[in-house]
């Protein structure tokens, strides 16, 4: 059975499907996202405001707390991936150490590069963390299919 055409687009290297469960998927994905964002977001703002941790400090532990989560809802909800070979679980944790690395990165730029507060700065970080997610993960996870 065809996909409908609206759920059809064409990129340079060819047509992408875009179905329905590829739609779902993508659901599934930003709803166990930002159900982790609301964790790292929640652990940020505790372990810096009440913690006394510094922002950086803070953003990691936080990350890295949400990143445990993600990676087990990722792997049974969003995926449905099943049992994860040691190559496929190491290609997550390299892929996902990436991720935080970017997410120091933009944190330090935004927070102490253009002054803009931590908790504002978090948000802008998670929109480039997410995106380099999805593809990551979706790959290491599902092989691209």
């Amino acid at each position: 059975m065809r996909p409908h055409p609206v759920f059809v687009c064409t990129e340079m290297e060819g047509n992408m499907d875009l179905s329905k469960e590829r739609l779902w998927e993508i659901a599934r994905f930003l709803l166990v996202g930002g159900g982790c964002f609301l964790l790292d977001y929640g652990l940020l703002f505790a372990l810096t405001e009440y913690g006394g941790f510094n922002y950086l400090t803070s953003s990691a532990i936080s990350f890295t707390v949400s990143l445990v989560v993600n990676y087990l809802l990722c792997v049974t909800v969003v995926f449905h991936a099943g049992h994860q070979s040691p190559k496929k679980t190491a290609l997550f944790i390299a892929t996902s150490l990436a991720g935080l690395a970017i997410n120091q990165g933009c944190m330090y730029a935004f927070v102490d590069g253009l002054g803009i507060w931590y908790m504002a700065a978090k948000i802008g970080a998670a929109a480039v963390v997410t995106v380099w997610n999805y593809i990551t993960k979706r790959l290491v996870l599902r092989g691209g299919h």
